[in-house]
């Protein structure tokens, strides 16, 4: 079998995971947008960060450990084997932080990410369900990848997609029959990732499986080179939450909550975007992490190759669909009828999804770099695209061309990233 073909067999079932993880946080924002209107998609933007934050500290550890394990199993199976027993422990002893300021905080972080009365009354319960949830997010970060580094990754989009339509459907349960709302929202996202696990398990007790949990002392030293392998899955997805808050405050400064409103739009078919790059991304990680333990660097790079002709074909396509389609996608997320969503995110959306270009580039060689165990190259990609090109680009656009100069920060960040980061 070809490289090519293995490749595939990865980073399909992977895509057609993290498609649907996205599709469950639209289909959540619709039914939010339906039943709580403009406010409440303003409340759900403010939160996602804080979301985001809990998904990318789940994701450096979780794939941070799963590709330290595949690197180094051929050689050392005694360590590797303990790789998945450390990860859960510093899943949950992370997870811990995120339940007590759930627990005692979320209003105060949701009047910090400038939320005003109206939207903290609207949106507190949501931030402090998720917060206090954040162990079952976190815990399925590393149970998932695991799987996948195990020779299954048809068995983790099983388990993910399950997931996803599991939240799809109490979304609706919670929310219209049951009217609980923005608190339903929460309940169903926050409960799906359970879910996940269970599917997971139907594996880990299965006999192919090859990775056990032992007890153990987490480890620090294990925890650090872990997370260097992990550092860019951590960026890629904190980027998203950063991107939101710094573009929130933003925003908010140009025209107030219909902004914002206007950047959910944006931001929630963003995630499809952002979903099918990182599907490509950690879907390439076990093969290439694969082919590095066994030395094999002719082989990675032709991976790397065939991973981007994929990425900028669909970067292609999804743009071909925003350009034709804009209107009609941005009329789903205006249940108000409000006349200044529609111009902001219908010209919004084109300018934005041309970075798809670049940035299906970027976090694929981001990926590649971390996979094949150059944790500095990887970071500098990440670091740049995620945060520091983009807020720059940000300020400085937006002074300069308004609410056009927002939307234009996120291609031109990723097109600096790429230029200063040419090299393999």
């Amino acid at each position: 079998m070809t490289l090519e073909k293995r490749l595939r067999q990865y980073i399909i079932p992977n895509m057609f995971a993290t498609i649907g993880m996205s599709c469950y946080i639209l289909i959540d924002t619709l039914f939010i947008s339906i039943a709580e209107g403009t406010n409440g998609i303003t409340a759900l933007n403010l939160a996602l960060p804080i979301y985001s934050l809990i998904f990318a500290i789940g994701s450096m550890i979780g794939m941070g450990f799963a590709t330290r394990y595949t690197i180094i199993k051929e050689n050392n199976k005694d360590v590797s084997k303990m790789m998945f027993s450390h990860a859960i422990m510093w899943e949950l002893l992370l997870s811990i932080i995120f339940v007590l300021l759930g627990l005692f905080c979320s209003s105060m972080i949701l009047k910090i990410m400038g939320g005003d009365e109206i939207i903290l009354k609207t949106g507190t319960t949501y931030l402090k369900i998720v917060l206090i949830c954040a162990p079952f997010f976190m815990l399925n970060n590393t149970i998932v990848p695991f799987v996948r580094n195990d020779y299954a990754p048809k068995h983790a989009m099983i388990a993910t997609l399950l997931s996803s339509f599991y939240n799809i459907v109490f979304d609706y349960i919670f929310i219209f029959p049951m009217h609980m709302g923005m608190a339903g929202a929460a309940l169903a996202t926050g409960t799906a990732p359970i879910m996940s696990m269970l599917v997971c398990m139907i594996h880990y007790l299965s006999k192919k499986n090859t990775i056990k949990f032992h007890f153990v002392f987490p480890s620090i030293k294990y925890l650090i080179q872990a997370c260097q392998l992990g550092t860019s899955y951590f960026i890629n997805e904190i980027a998203s939450g950063i991107t939101t808050t710094a573009f929130n405050y933003i925003l908010l400064g140009l025209d107030g909550n219909i902004a914002v409103a206007a950047y959910g739009v944006i931001a929630n078919y963003a995630l499809v975007g952002n979903s099918l790059f990182n599907g490509i991304s950690q879907g390439q990680q076990p093969l290439l992490s694969e082919l590095y333990g066994q030395g094999n660097i002719e082989g990675t790079r032709r991976v790397l190759k065939h991973a981007l002709f994929i990425g900028l074909g669909i970067a292609g396509c999804l743009i071909v669909i925003v350009v034709l389609f804009s209107s009609q996608l941005v009329s789903l997320f205006n249940s108000d009828g409000s006349k200044m969503l529609e111009i902001y995110a219908n010209k919004g959306m084109i300018i934005y999804f041309i970075g798809y270009i670049f940035a299906s580039m970027n976090m694929i060689r981001a990926s590649y770099f971390s996979a094949t165990n150059k944790p500095k190259k990887s970071f500098m990609i990440a670091i740049s695209r995620g945060i520091l090109s983009i807020i720059v680009f940000a300020l400085i656009l937006s002074k300069l061309f308004g609410m056009t100069g927002v939307w234009l920060s996120f291609p031109v960040a990723e097109l600096f990233t790429l230029l200063i980061t040419m090299k393999e």
